[in-house]
């Protein structure tokens, strides 16, 4: 039975933190969520029984599924509050004002306020964050106040009210939290040299406030006020422990637009995300069919132009993995280190999830494409002259120097054809002699099928490294083919490759797909000749006394061992133990033979 669209998606779904988004048949949007799995929890919705109908309504219409991976748990807590805010789905009916994220606030006004806020306004004020618990919220504007004398009042403190004694001071100052800036008993220098102090604390360094809160717990101590000095000790402990930057990228990286590419020989992904005030509000992977073996650089501006007219971003500044030229209007940065090179790469993460998830879902509906695929990235890999649809791997096996045999495995469009596999018993050499055995199996294969007229493969693969390659190729080379089929070996320790006539080995990396079908290959090919040579071995170990007795077949022999577990017991059996086994008949003549003799 073949799968639907929507199981295969959710099949081939990572398993890391995300954020996954349903839609309908319409292309509507229905629910996002959050997960520390994202394959888990989406499996979930399809795999439990629901007893909410809401959410049996739900499963029932949801038709496609996409999802952005992000590093952590967190992000994908505030992704899901971004994209659940701009897209305002029919099923996330729960979410609430809690659900914004708090911010911490410096007031663009003379002696400006230091206060939380889950709304962030255009207004040239300075907003830190935002954070994921209101308790670290809580904790550092208690650092900040018990640091710095701040005013809490919402008075227009310009200089002419201020000097037209408009207002008096509140209990805040009588209390000591405030210095009087209302009254004029504060100079605004004095108030604004404490505000570049807590800018520094809120970008995470916290160096001389820690140490003026050690020196107040000190204190507390030496006054034997153990309770107050307890709670400096909770918050040191707690900031000690803060993450600054809880955001997913850093909240100055604000209407940026971020690409990545990655591609093979077919095809190419392009991942665009949109930062708006530190977080990803959009991503989207575009898939592009090469047509001219077009450069990453070509595909890349070329997806840049289209992706930004579809969602028309008018964003002035571009993060990429390389130089490109978009004109004159648009600033293209190439990061290389911190938060504007960590959203990049979260870029390259997504894009090649998306293409291990295209892959995966080719593999299952189209084969044939994704043979293709596969044999157009090896061709190229391996700097063939034609795609290697047919591959025969060659391996000897003659352990402990007894029995030497070899085994040939083919592969027909990147897949085991074990039909035609072939087993070879070695005949011309004496011994244990791989390169000469190679060079035997070698001549023998490929001399049957030039005298059959079957067809011959693209690729030899040889299990060894450039001695057994150079057997080979004297084969090949005597049988007029050098020029018809090509040939590497492969080392077994370090992967290399080795090709004739080129003393440098070429090194693939060590996830391609080139790499593991070579790696199957020579892994089936050692599998099949070591199971053959255990047969062979069985077989000879038969072939003792047991069967030079007259009348005894290989059946009854392995009756016997099965019963008797060695030769010595069958010889010292007695006549009856042995015509329960084997019968009167074989049972006297075994008997017979060893006791006449």
């Amino acid at each position: 039975m073949s799968k639907t669209s929507l199981e295969i998606q959710i099949q081939t779904l990572p398993n890391e933190p995300g954020v996954y988004q349903y839609f309908d048949a319409n292309g509507t949007i229905l629910y996002v969520g959050k997960a520390k799995n994202l394959k888990k929890r989406v499996s979930s919705y399809f795999t439990k029984q629901h007893d909410y109908g809401k959410t049996k309504v739900l499963v029932k219409k949801i038709a496609s599924i996409k999802h952005i991976v992000v590093n952590t748990e967190t992000d994908a807590l505030l992704l899901e509050n971004n994209l659940i805010k701009k897209h305002q789905p029919r099923y996330n009916v729960m979410l609430k004002d809690d659900k914004s994220y708090p911010w911490i606030c410096i007031k663009n006004e003379r002696f400006p306020r230091v206060f939380s806020t889950r709304r962030v306004i255009k207004d040239g004020s300075e907003y830190f964050g935002p954070y994921t618990s209101m308790k670290t919220v809580s904790t550092l504007l208690d650092l900040i106040r018990g640091l710095y004398k701040l005013r809490t009042c919402n008075y227009d403190l310009s200089k002419e009210k201020i000097e037209a004694e408009k207002y008096k001071v509140c209990l805040e100052y009588h209390l000591g939290n405030c210095k009087g800036p209302c009254e004029g008993f504060q100079t605004l220098e004095d108030y604004n040299e404490g505000i570049a102090a807590i800018k520094e604390i809120l970008k995470g360094n916290f160096k001389d406030s820690l140490s003026q809160f050690r020196q107040q717990m000190a204190q507390f101590s030496e006054n034997m006020q153990f309770e107050e000095a307890q709670i400096i000790k909770e918050k040191i402990e707690i900031l000690e422990n803060y993450q600054a930057k809880s955001t997913i990228v850093n909240p100055k990286i604000s209407n940026v637009d971020v690409f990545s590419i990655v591609s093979d020989e077919s095809y190419a992904y392009v991942n665009f995300l949109q930062v708006s005030y530190g977080s990803i509000i959009r991503s989207h992977t575009l898939e592009i069919k090469k047509k001219l073996q077009e450069s990453d650089k070509e595909l890349l501006e070329l997806a840049i132009i289209e992706l930004r007219q579809r969602f028309h971003s008018k964003s002035k500044e571009i993060y990429v993995p390389f130089k490109i030229n978009l004109g004159e209007d648009v600033k293209v940065f190439v990061p290389q280190l911190g938060d504007k090179k960590h959203i990049l790469d979260l870029s390259i993460r997504n894009a090649k999830y998306y293409r291990l998830e295209q892959l995966k879902q080719v593999k299952i509906v189209d084969p044939d494409r994704h043979a293709n695929r596969v044999m157009a990235q090896m061709k190229a890999d391996l700097r063939l002259k034609e795609e290697p649809r047919h591959i025969e791997c060659f391996d000897n096996s003659n352990i402990q120097g007894t029995n030497p045999v070899a085994a040939c495995v083919v592969f027909k469009n990147g897949k085991p054809s074990k039909k035609d596999y072939r087993h070879f018993n070695i005949k011309t050499v004496e011994g244990p002699d791989d390169f000469a055995s190679m060079e035997e199996v070698v001549y023998r294969r490929y001399k049957r099928l030039l005298d059959e007229g079957s067809p011959l493969p693209q690729l030899i693969i040889i299990d060894g490294g450039k001695g057994q390659l150079s057997s080979a190729l004297k084969s090949l080379n005597a049988l007029n083919l050098r020029q018809k089929i090509a040939i590497i070996g492969i080392a077994k320790r370090l992967e290399e490759l080795f090709y004739p006539d080129d003393p440098i080995p070429l090194y693939l990396d060590k996830k391609s797909e080139t790499l593991k079908i070579i790696q199957q290959l020579r892994n089936e090919a050692h599998r099949f000749g070591i199971e053959h040579h255990r047969n062979k071995r069985s077989k000879s170990a038969l072939n003792t006394e047991l069967e030079s007795i007259p009348g005894i077949g290989e059946k009854t022999i392995v009756e016997l061992l099965k019963e008797f577990k060695s030769v010595k017991r069958i010889s010292h059996a007695k006549l009856d133990e042995l015509e329960d086994v084997v019968g009167v008949s074989r049972a006297q003549k075994i008997y017979n033979y060893y006791h006449n003799s």
